[in-house]
């Protein structure tokens, strides 16, 4: 059974990240932003700033427990022909602003291979990327470590979700929210990271999909069953690594962020994954269908009162709803 409701309100209750934090996260980015480009060094090397990632993809999710939740921004900066030799420059740029300020400079901050990153008590942590387009056109990104540029495309990888989004009726990225669900506060498929999983169930939504299988995107649980089992058997066919490609058209691969053994967890994760979720979809009863959720998703997949419609009259009049209570807060709905 779908059970589309229980997941209108296991995503808006449970797995979304609340819109109180991302109110907060907006208003940290901007101070962030605004105290770096108030420092005299760095400050008239900025021309902007954007969202990256899951934050702007909007499939970034509640932490688990307590944990921090991350959100990364790009710190678009102009070049500097004197750092041409050394790009880890950039990043060092940002920690020294950063390190120098009355604020910042006593929180915890450190340098990462793209990104500094800065961390708020009990919360949150962000990381700041420094971006540039270089005089030939390229667009870029730091690696610290390896001291060169490695090029990225923001505005292709984004344009790519809201293509592959529309596909799925707007359910990708609601399906994106869930699988990471699975794999952070169920502990499934460890080590794969988001961009991988959201390059993965992405490129499994297809224009042609619709046309051989009316319906499959229609709402979130028959797009979840539809995107996995395509994924399962996409990785059924490829038991070695494949090669993972940025979407956005970059040039770049994803191959650097995940090993074998990593792989192969995944492929057999996903492999149990789409089993459950067909038991729980083709499940007629909805009392059992829910259980089947529950076990893939936990406990927190909601349980919603009966339609009493569907019952008899006499059932209907001596039916008590199964109506388990959620947590009320205030979060995004899609």
């Amino acid at each position: 059974m779908e059970c589309r409701k229980n997941f209108d309100t296991f995503l808006k209750n449970t797995v979304n990240l609340s819109q109180a934090k991302l109110t907060l996260l907006d208003v940290r980015v901007e101070a962030i932003y605004q105290a770096l480009k108030a420092d005299p060094e760095l400050g008239p090397l900025i021309r902007g700033k954007k969202p990256q990632g899951s934050w702007a993809q909007r499939t970034i999710i509640n932490p688990v427990g307590d944990s921090e939740f991350d959100a990364d921004f790009m710190l678009h900066l102009t070049e500097n022909t004197d750092w041409a030799d050394s790009p880890k420059t950039y990043i060092d740029k940002v920690y020294a602003a950063l390190h120098r300020h009355s604020i910042y400079g006593a929180m915890p901050h450190t340098r990462k291979c793209r990104c500094m990153q800065l961390s708020y008590a009990n919360s949150m942590h962000v990381d700041i990327v420094p971006y540039l387009q270089l005089a030939d056109g390229r667009e870029v990104i730091v690696n610290r470590d390896a001291n060169t540029w490695e090029q990225t495309n923001p505005a292709g990888f984004t344009a790519w979700m809201q293509k592959k989004d529309g596909i799925a009726n707007n359910n990708l990225r609601k399906v994106i929210r869930l699988m990471k669900y699975l794999r952070n506060h169920r502990g499934s498929f460890t080590g794969t990271r988001s961009i991988i999983l959201t390059t993965l169930l992405g490129e499994r939504v297809e224009e042609i999909k619709p046309l051989t299988d009316p319906g499959c995107y229609s709402d979130v649980p028959t797009t979840l069953l539809t995107i996995v089992e395509d994924l399962d058997r996409w990785l059924q066919a490829r038991p070695y690594k494949p090669s993972i490609a940025d979407p956005s058209g970059s040039g770049v691969t994803f191959d650097h962020r995940w090993d074998q053994v990593t792989y192969s967890y995944f492929r057999a994760r996903i492999h149990t994954h789409a089993r459950e979720i067909r038991e729980a979809y083709d499940e007629p009863d909805y009392d059992r269908s829910v259980r089947l959720w529950r076990k893939l998703f936990g406990d927190a997949f909601p349980d919603q009162p009966r339609a009493t419609a569907s019952l008899t009259p006499t059932a209907a009049k001596f039916a008590t709803p199964l109506l388990i209570t959620t947590t009320s807060r205030t979060g995004r709905a899609g």
